[in-house]
């Protein structure tokens, strides 16, 4: 699309009026009559949020917007006159656009955005027709060799348009109709036609920015600038201006794991007139299939990273915003848990250029699948290929100066659900995913790696042990915690799913119903399509087997506590396989969680709420994540290994400390060691180096009664002695280690701001902080004893400029400690 310089650009966000008909009621905008059942509409936004503003839709219990046309009206009167740009930032998904009532333009793709040149009177109206879906799904196209069962309706995979609320199980039923992204009416002075920004950086860390475009206007002196340097551009004998600036020793960008995410700003200079292009960042991605082939890492800058977060869902279902302010506290809290990679999967929605300029700025690498999932479509099609052509190009060329977009992806789970249903691969990895989509892409975005598909590789697509798996043995496939290491996972583009509980203050607000026994609380589990179990089931088989607990039982007879090891429960496995995983010999080089947030209140995939409050596993995977990192590994009769993890660009002098307590307080043996821990490197202690002798810590020879029941790790600073990390080993298993500690609580007031200062004499699993007006900073940890650990508290809107109140427990014991 065109890029304008120095416009007035305005987005129409206002004034938007919605009138909703039968299906074809009206053939054109001047059939529509001017009833009074007209109702505000904003925009950007959805026919069903403007519906749910009048109070005649509600989220909770959606009704079918398919069978529905959706009439958008605005005026243009008292606009100046003359020549300007209509632009629609995306509309879902059938869409006439009307001018006067003369038809100018029709839309077939949620997935595109569309430029219009009017000419104004003054006396205009624009008005937008989102035709019913229900006759484009019920068309037949090209018979399809195989037929998902995730979406419900197989008509999907002939139009462009997302499978967000239309995934029974996976999300609510909202169907996304209207004009969900902007709309700006434009007043043109410069514009840059088929603009190309291109950042790289080279192994000696020279950067390199390469920019070209055309200019309908004329020029005499046009310069490129960046990093206070500075080049002249040429001009082609085609016409076209380019230029190249090299950037000796500039500052990389890096994920915020690894390095600072630096950003430097494109200046486009115009006769002395300064034009930002925005902001960009030098860093060079390649993916590593290691000597077998097999392999699946990425190296930024030509350092192996281990990519780990989670699986973006939506800011909202209801309507679909792609706004900075939407994106931002979601982004922040993936940035605050140590994540360094976010996945938009081929089952959403392309987000805006706002979502890449956050990950930018926060150093998060986005791996961005492109809108394909399970289906098999319409490849041979040429209106279908010119159709997802711009699509793609639109996407590459609107983030084209965003350093985060690190992957792009051919789609999802399309080779897999047709190898799953037994069909060989001749007939599912086609040209499409092979050639057509990666030349696609690596005309727009060369610099960013290309993915056949999600996932892809090895003997079978979803094979763990080679490329890109979806991992769901520790999971959905309720394996044993072995598994994670047995499996040979090398990359999980998704993986871990549970139905997270959230805090009760979150239920105790928008889902105040007994769980499961309540039809309201199950329905907000989610589950497989047609599978006889649902996520919940998964978790409860983790909780059986970490606590030796009867779920059913317990949750007939104290649902409270059944809540509360089920938080505990999902915390643990995550904490367990993410150490398994980072340990310095694993196979495995990334994983994401399945998902980062929850699409409505309840017991959901997130590990964020839908309301935007953390849960357990949430914390869990801060600690999981950290770029400093202590984790231990049970392996057997070799013993347990200390693993030392430092992702940081600074070496770093470091104590480890390492103490087997009997009872949960008494120490039967330790040991330390002080040690130099190179930058963005792992070592591997053997804890018995530690002791200077044998111990049975993992308990596996069996010599006569165990004498200890928990191992506490500690990774403290070697300059300060501030505690960097903790891990935990429990030889006999959580439930003997769960011990009635009495807890010391004090609240303290600092220049911070509130802190919570907790100890213990005797081990406390699971420590959960409960405020109805302040959030904790960590929460649901381990409290060893013999060291006092400090909380802050930060303020819940309006309600935290109060002291904060509330209450601490821990899976121990059943009684709350207050403060």
């Amino acid at each position: 699309m065109m890029t304008y310089l120095g416009a007035d650009e305005r987005p129409l966000e206002t004034g938007w009026t919605m009138l909703v008909t039968e299906a074809g009621r009206y053939a054109t905008a001047r059939d529509v009559h001017r009833p009074a059942a007209r109702i505000p509409a904003p925009v950007p936004g959805t026919v069903a949020s403007a519906l749910a503003g009048a109070g005649l839709f509600d989220p909770e219990k959606p009704h079918s917007l398919h069978d529905k046309d959706a009439w958008y009206f605005r005026s243009l009167e008292g606009e100046e006159p003359g020549s300007a740009i209509l632009r629609f930032g995306g509309l879902a998904t059938i869409a006439d656009i009307y001018l006067n009532g003369e038809l100018k333009l029709s839309s077939t793709s949620m997935h595109q955005a569309h430029d219009l040149e009017i000419v104004l009177t003054g006396r205009d109206e624009i008005a937008i027709c989102f035709r019913a879906l229900e006759a484009e799904l019920a068309k037949r196209g090209p018979r399809a060799r195989w037929r998902p069962n995730l979406m419900d309706n197989q008509g999907l995979r002939l139009v462009r348009t997302t499978a967000l609320g239309r995934m029974p199980g996976w999300c609510p039923d909202v169907h996304p109709v209207g004009p969900f992204r902007s709309i700006s009416l434009i007043r043109a002075k410069a514009g840059l036609d088929d603009l190309s920004i291109r950042s790289s950086l080279a192994e000696d860390g020279t950067g390199t920015l390469s920019v070209s475009f055309f200019l309908r206007e004329t020029a005499g002196n046009l310069r490129l600038g960046c990093d206070s340097r500075e080049v002249a551009f040429a001009r082609t004998a085609e016409g076209r201006w380019q230029a190249e600036l090299s950037l000796p020793d500039v500052h990389p960008w890096w994920p915020r794991t690894h390095g600072e995410p630096k950003l430097h700003d494109v200046i486009l200079d115009i006769d002395g007139m300064r034009h930002s292009l925005g902001l960009t960042g030098f860093r060079r991605i390649e993916i590593d299939r290691g000597a077998d082939g097999e392999d699946f890492a990425l190296l930024v800058n030509g350092t192996r990273i281990f990519c780990r977060g989670a699986v973006w869902t939506n800011a909202d279902i209801l309507r679909l915003p792609g706004a900075a302010e939407d994106y931002a506290p979601w982004l922040a809290k993936a940035a605050e848990a140590n994540m360094n990679m976010i996945r938009i999967g081929g089952t959403m929605c392309y987000e805006s250029p706002d979502f890449f300029r956050l990950c930018d700025r926060l150093g998060i690498m986005v791996w961005q699948d492109l809108m394909f999932a399970n289906f098999d479509y319409p490849v041979a099609d040429e209106a279908f290929i010119a159709s997802i052509d711009t699509e793609i190009r639109q996407l590459l060329s609107a983030t084209q100066v965003s350093p985060s977009l690190a992957v792009v992806c051919g789609g999802s789970e399309v080779y897999q659900q047709a190898a799953m249903l037994g069909l060989p691969e001749r007939i599912w990895k086609t040209p499409f995913f092979a050639e057509v989509l990666p030349r696609i892409v690596s005309n727009v975005r060369p610099d960013a790696p290309y993915v056949e598909n999600s996932p892809s590789g090895g003997a079978m697509p979803f094979s763990p042990n080679a490329g890109v798996t979806h991992y769901y043995g520790v999971g959905a496939y309720c394996r044993p915690l072995e598994d994670a290491r047995c499996a040979g996972v090398r990359f999980a583009a998704e993986s871990l799913a549970f139905a997270s509980v959230p805090e009760q203050e979150t239920l105790d607000r928008h889902l105040p119903v007994a769980p499961v026994h309540d039809p309201r609380w199950k329905a907000r589990v989610p589950r497989d399509r047609g599978a006889s179990w649902d996520f919940e089931d998964v978790r409860d088989h983790y909780l059986g087997d970490l606590y030796g607990m009867d779920p059913a039982r317990l949750r007939r007879e104290d649902a409270g506590r059944y809540l509360d090891f089920s938080r505990a429960a999902v915390a643990e496995v995550v904490t367990e396989t993410y150490a398994e995983w980072r340990r310095p010999k694993s196979t495995c080089n990334g994983a994401l969680v399945w998902t980062l947030q929850d699409l409505q209140p309840g017991a959901g995939w997130g590990v964020i709420d839908s309301t935007g409050k953390p849960k357990a596993v949430w914390h869990a995977l801060k600690r999981a994540f950290r770029p400093l990192q202590i984790v231990l590994t049970d392996e057997g009769t070799n013993g347990l290994d200390v693993h030392l993890l430092n992702d940081t660009a600074a070496a770093r002098n470091v104590v480890v400390e390492v103490a087997c307590l009997r009872e949960g307080a008494h120490p039967v043996v330790s040991g330390k060691r002080e040690t130099l821990l190179a930058a963005r490197s792992g070592e591997t202690i053997a804890c018995t180096d530690l002791f200077g002798a044998f111990f049975d810590t993992a308990y596996a020879f069996r010599f006569g009664p165990p004498s200890h029941d928990v191992t506490v790790a500690r990774l403290l600073d070697g300059e300060t002695g501030v505690m960097l990390a903790e891990a935990f080993h429990f030889p006999q298993g959580r439930t003997t280690a769960l011990h009635p500690a009495e807890l010391e609580v004090s609240l303290q007031e600092t220049e911070g701001g509130w802190m919570l200062e907790l100890s213990a004499s005797v081990f406390a699993q699971s420590v959960h902080i409960s405020s109805e007006t302040h959030d904790a900073e960590e929460n649901w940890f381990h409290l060893a004893p013999g060291a006092k650990r400090r909380i802050g508290l930060r303020p819940m809107g309006a309600s935290g400029e109060s002291m904060p109140a509330g209450t601490v427990s821990h899976l121990g014991s059943q009684r709350r400690f207050s403060f």
